[in-house]
């Protein structure tokens, strides 16, 4: 290798930059160096190394004779719009003197080495070297610099602070094979001006850059029509009971809902990418990710404006989250309902999306690579629907080792790490105090309900709560003599003699009534000292596949028996939620990895809900007053 050497900066590095100079750019010129230089780019940048045509120089970076990264340069780029304009020269001209134009395709600093201001000043040194070295190799002199930024993995603010210019973006294409692809892929643009009189040199003038009406702005009133074209999806709505002629109305109503949330958004082009993406979930498209949503209903052109519609643009997603619970107040409000929590997961390749880590997945029923958010919904005897969420994030991503990923997925820097029981806690807390949705109910699975705390959360609001619990709970209970209580299992207290079940219809649904075998019985829980403490309701539901369910509620002692057994048919819609918003609306569709992008993708998964749940509210045949006949069958 001669003057270069291997060895790699090893361990994490966080120091002032001063601390690891001096700094070393080397120019790569033997074969051997061009294999440590591909090599090195292929295992740490995320794009892998260039094809090996036309002129281009590499460049190997040391501090202190260790290697720490790697920069490219190659020829610019045949056509870009953006540095065109910005340029200003004709077509002659940049046939003559596009060699001037260098293209920095590769810049790499080993991600363990965290040095402030290191990035800018390598680059800064970088521009120098390659400077002297292309007119030494190529005979060209440069007079502008090139790179392009993808805003997905990267701010570009080393760039910046290197003095260059952010100048547009890319249309995300590229050439192949003598041609152009669409990869969707849009990036910005950023230039380096390395000879001012570059311009009097070509003889050329910059230009400003036509303002062009939107071509996404020009859909707007074909939406509609690709609505009807593109379809819904056949099992998302049970027709048989939907009012003849309905079907063709579809898109008027979705126009029409869509139209209660206008004010969320700040310009007509964000309204419509809006109803582009909820038509989108409510379609008959296979993958319904953002770049799928925006080739049905607004065309190829669109792709990157729907992708920023969820990730980066401004407009009110609380407002919309506001009227979206508001709207399920005015539709299904009952001072009976309940409010229920539950987590959901979403398996997820790599690990770079927020938030993902390998936890247990419930759709999986393993440990697995997943992303885990909370939810709240809501229920009464007219429908169902989710109201809220919050993306749990795994204590690991707090640490100093998951800082860039925070940063490139915009967590909000003021997040702190939550358990799910405390998110669950924040989320109904702030959903009881604003009042919006009325309710007499909590309910929640055994990995909330099993938690004292959170129980007792419920009961400090006033709220009565339906908690499943875990078979191994344990509960003090009298014995059949009823002289002294004793501390046991529930999966114990399910198999006792003293048990008395009663078969009970839950609903009537459209095969006719649902049965289920419930017992209710006086307990009382195992307090922290291990003795018996508050007085409860146990109800044990037995399935027909003769698994058994376990609940305990702080519903006062006189309560009527059938409200208990109302809770216990309110508890499960959110499952019926997360069921049909993962078959049939996309919910674990999105490709996005931020933040932001997932609660604003989860809020259109709600409005879905809530536009299929006023559609069967308003055109059923014969509305019933009772939970939807959908859930209804499927309870046992």
């Amino acid at each position: 290798m001669g003057r270069y050497k291997t060895e790699f900066w090893q361990g994490q590095i966080e120091c002032a930059l001063s601390d690891i100079k001096p700094i070393e750019i080397r120019l790569v010129e033997q074969e051997a160096e061009h294999e440590l230089w591909k090599n090195l780019i292929n295992r740490y940048h995320y794009l892998g190394s260039p094809g090996n045509f036309g002129r281009k120089l590499r460049y190997l970076i040391f501090a202190r004779d260790r290697l720490i990264g790697a920069i490219g340069w190659n020829s610019g780029s045949l056509k870009l719009e953006s540095r065109d304009y910005f340029i200003g020269w004709s077509s002659e001209q940049r046939r003559r003197y596009l060699a001037h134009v260098l293209d920095n395709d590769r810049f790499l600093l080993l991600d363990w080495v965290k040095v402030k201001n290191l990035a800018s000043y390598v680059l800064a040194r970088s521009i120098r070297k390659v400077k002297e070295d292309w007119k030494s190799r190529y005979g060209v002199r440069p007079y502008l610099l090139e790179s392009f930024i993808d805003p997905q993995f990267f701010s570009g603010s080393c760039y910046r602070a290197a003095g260059w210019q952010y100048v547009g973006h890319t249309k995300g294409y590229e050439k192949i094979h003598g041609g152009y692809r669409y990869h969707g892929r849009v990036k910005e643009v950023y230039l380096y001006v390395v000879e001012p009189e570059f311009r009097k040199i070509i003889g050329c003038n910059k230009r400003s850059r036509p303002q062009r009406k939107s071509r996404i702005k020009n859909r707007e009133g074909k939406l509609r029509m690709m609505v009807e074209e593109v379809g819904y999806d056949p099992d998302l709505i049970d027709w048989a009971e939907i009012e003849e002629g309905m079907v063709g109305r579809l898109a008027d109503e979705l126009v029409a809902f869509h139209r209660l949330f206008a004010d969320c958004f700040c310009r007509s082009e964000q309204r419509l990418l809006s109803e582009s993406y909820l038509s989108g979930l409510l379609s008959d498209i296979r993958h319904k990710t953002a770049e799928a949503i925006a080739l049905a209903f607004l065309g190829v052109e669109a792709v990157r404006c729907q992708q920023n519609f969820l990730s980066r643009y401004l407009w009110d997603d609380t407002l919309m989250l506001k009227r979206h619970q508001s709207l399920i107040a005015e539709e299904i409000g009952e001072e009976e309902g309940m409010l229920s929590v539950d987590s959901s997961e979403i398996a997820k390749k790599g690990k770079e999306s927020v938030g993902v880590a390998r936890q247990y997945c419930g759709s999986l029923g393993k440990r697995e690579n997943c992303q885990s958010g909370v939810f709240i919904g809501y229920s009464s005897r007219i429908g169902y629907c989710l109201v809220d969420s919050r993306l749990y994030v795994p204590e690991v991503w707090f640490t100093d080792a998951y800082a860039e990923r925070r940063k490139k997925c915009g967590m909000p820097e003021d997040l702190r790490f939550q358990t799910k029981i405390q998110i669950a806690t924040s989320l109904l807390g702030k959903q009881i105090r604003k009042g919006l949705l009325p309710s007499r109910w909590v309910g929640c699975d055994s990995f909330f309900g099993s938690s004292k705390h959170f129980r007792d959360a419920i009961a400090g609001w006033g709220k009565l709560y339906l908690a499943e619990i875990r078979s191994n709970s344990i509960l003090w209970q009298k014995d059949t003599d009823n002289r002294e209580e004793k501390a046991q299992a529930v999966s114990e207290i399910a198999k006792r003699e003293s048990t008395a079940w009663e078969r009970v219809i839950l609903a009537e649904g459209s095969k006719g009534p649902i049965v289920a075998e419930v017992s209710i019985q006086r307990v009382r829980e195992n307090d922290e000292k291990g003795e018996a403490g508050e007085e409860l309701w146990l109800i044990i539901r037995r399935l027909e596949t003769g698994k058994l369910k376990y609940y305990l509620s702080n519903a006062p002692e006189q309560i009527p028996h059938e409200e208990l057994k109302r809770a216990l048919l309110m508890r499960w819609p959110i499952e019926q939620c997360f069921e049909d918003g993962k078959k049939y609306l996309g919910m674990d569709h999105y490709e996005h990895r931020s933040w932001k992008s997932w609660h604003r993708h989860m809020l259109y998964i709600f409005l879905a809900q809530l536009f299929l749940l006023r559609v069967r509210l308003k055109f059923k045949k014969k509305l019933q007053h009772s939970l939807f006949l959908k859930f209804s069958d499927c309870l046992l």
